[in-house]
């Protein structure tokens, strides 16, 4: 495989991760709203702690689909370390997240229901960037057997690649 084509395989793969990355967070999103506005117009809490409460619940939603679905082919030896790492980034993207909404809602006045959902989700889109960074190389690092393998395949592709433009002049 030449140097382009291993580079559009690299890219293919990184696509694939972004699209599954973005299905789960975009379902994580789904129960963070659902989640906030529910506890926002069923309690008395205020919007920045339903806001934390409801990002928590999505936190465990996301945690289940980035492991058993997302990043399933990733090492799964240190398990414990992964879900300590994974809550460590998390709540650092809470509070990235929740940071927006409490600059909005405290240092603004941006308080209306419209207003706070606009904000949540600014802040979660955010939040999103750091999450995807820290995630992909921090808590579900890739197998060293995955990178091996690539570059195996790689120099398959250029052997073969090679052999069709001069054939061996000894086996025709």
């Amino acid at each position: 495989m030449s140097e382009r084509g291993a580079l559009r395989a690299r890219l293919d793969l990184l696509a694939r991760e972004v699209a599954k990355f973005g299905a789960v967070g975009a379902l994580g999103l789904l129960v963070n709203i659902a989640f906030f506005n529910l506890v926002r117009h069923t309690t008395d809490l205020q919007v920045v702690r339903a806001s934390v409460l409801a990002t928590f619940v999505a936190i465990l939603f996301n945690y289940i689909g980035f492991r058993y679905w997302t990043y399933r082919d990733r090492d799964k030896s240190g398990r414990t370390r992964e879900l300590m790492l994974f809550l460590l980034f998390s709540a650092a993207g809470a509070v990235i997240e929740n940071g927006v909404l409490y600059a909005a809602t405290y240092g603004f006045g941006w308080n209306s229901p419209v207003q706070s959902n606009v904000f949540k989700i600014v802040g979660i889109g955010v939040a999103t960037l750091f999450r995807f960074w820290s995630y992909r190389t921090w808590v579900f690092k890739a197998l060293p057997a995955e990178e091996a393998v690539l570059n195996a395949e790689r120099f398959l592709e250029q052997r073969r690649t090679a052999d069709e433009v001069a054939p061996d002049p000894v086996h025709p």
